[in-house]
């Protein structure tokens, strides 16, 4: 605490026994009980100790009690004061000195409440619309769940336009992912449990192992097509979805999927019941379903890695360490050759990277060999000889299509703008140089 240094103003006796806190302020006045009940000041003559005092009201800037304590005691300060030795001359002085200090207290006070606003000027509330849009997850109890309808025709129209290339006709393809449909039976829809799960040497499929129907709704909104995620109408997810589950005949084939009847569907999941809670990630003082212990002593200093990305599909999404947050202990896989320190940086590459990544096209194509589709490398190589290759290339990207690289389709790009397309079409046409 602070503590005056005027001559007049004496420190507090040694025995302090008798001294009580008055009001709130017991950091700065301190009485101490006299003869026949009496309160005598310890402060000075006739005075509270104000630095003590305004110490006191600065770490509680709130306290209205302390305040008013403050200003009644001042008052008293400045009538006692005037009666002291020194006259009062010495009065005015005081006096000047509290308002001085009540008049710094107040302006303290109105700062400090002025910046108790938290992050004032940094950024600002989102909207309703922003929030809107960005919680868009729907919750097993299908809260989230937006109103609207889809039909299994209509679902399997959009199938064929926007699923088929990756996942087949009928929902049962590999070729490209795990299949989404196959291996339940009428009686896994009675049950609710996926027998097929059981046995070792049958496929897994998506509709054996999710057991809630509102995953799938929300995996679809959110994250299909895998060229196009989010490009879905909410009746389009509706749509697909009553066809996905028509072709694992949880539905039949006129129904219609809407918000409200999902619920009975649900009734009807082949998995519905496969769900388990006896792992410590449903309860936060669960017991937890691994065994594993950090190492504290004689530790591995080699850990070999039984598993990671093929090469040929590693920078298909570009480089991923660069992707990772800067921050954590993750630092993410490398996917593209290392520089040498000391050499001389490389000459700037012509692939028109942002393009081709932004549009997916290096999800299906490599720049040299194939993933999905062929290698950027092999189409170029295959048209070199054609004349028109710049407006043929246009075409084929812009409309998609199958049958010249085999039976994978390639999706159509009509979001492309002309000069994106001509600038994808003459680099294939210059022979795809890296």
């Amino acid at each position: 605490m602070f503590r005056s240094v005027e001559p007049s103003v004496r420190p507090l006796p040694r025995d302090r026994s008798q001294i009580q806190p008055l009001g709130n302020l017991a950091g700065g006045f301190f009485v101490r009980k006299g003869r026949k009940g009496r309160k005598e000041s310890d402060g000075c003559e006739g005075r509270a100790d104000y630095p003590r005092a305004f110490a006191r009201l600065i770490y509680r800037p709130r306290s209205l009690l302390s305040f008013a304590s403050f200003a009644s005691f001042a008052d008293k300060g400045l009538s006692s004061a005037s009666l002291g030795r020194k006259g009062g001359a010495r009065g005015i002085g005081v006096g000047h000195r509290v308002i001085v200090l009540l008049a710094a207290m107040s302006l303290a006070m109105s700062a400090l409440g002025a910046s108790a606003a938290p992050y004032e000027g940094i950024g600002r509330t989102a909207t309703e619309a922003e929030i809107k849009a960005w919680d868009i997850d729907v919750r097993p109890d299908f809260v989230g769940l937006p109103p609207g309808s889809g039909s299994v025709a209509d679902g399997e129209m959009l199938w064929i336009e926007k699923c088929t290339s990756c996942h087949g006709d009928f929902g049962d393809a590999n070729h490209v992912f795990p299949p989404l449909i196959g291996n339940t039976t009428a009686e896994d829809i009675e049950t609710g449990r996926a027998a097929a799960l059981k046995d070792p040497g049958r496929t897994r499929t998506t509709i054996m192992k999710v057991s809630t129907v509102s995953t799938l709704w929300d995996f679809i909104n959110r994250a299909m097509p895998w060229d196009k995620p989010k490009s879905l109408t909410t009746d389009e997810v509706y749509a697909v979805l009553a066809y996905l589950l028509n072709l694992a005949d949880v539905v039949p084939a006129d129904y219609v999927l809407s918000n409200e009847n999902i619920g009975w569907v649900q009734s009807r999941m082949p998995n519905r019941n496969g769900m388990t809670l006896d792992h410590g990630l449903w309860k936060i003082d669960g017991k937890p379903d691994t065994n594993n212990k950090a190492c504290m002593k004689n530790c591995r200093k080699d850990v070999e890695i039984s598993s990671s990305l093929p090469d040929f599909a590693k920078a298909a999404h570009g480089e991923l360490q660069k992707q990772t947050r800067e921050y954590g202990s993750i630092r993410g896989t490398r996917t593209t050759p290392e520089e040498p320190a000391g050499e001389p940086a490389a000459v700037t590459s012509k692939v028109p990277h942002d393009l081709l990544a932004n549009n997916a096209c290096l999800g299906c194509h490599g720049l040299e060999g194939k993933i999905i589709g062929p290698g950027f490398a092999q189409v170029a190589d295959k048209y070199k000889g054609r004349s028109d290759a710049i407006e043929y290339f246009k075409g084929r990207i812009k409309s998609g299509g199958t049958g010249n690289w085999g039976d994978v389709l390639m999706p159509p790009m009509p979001q492309l703008s002309d000069p994106d397309l001509e600038t994808i079409a003459r680099w294939l046409s210059e022979g795809a140089p890296q």
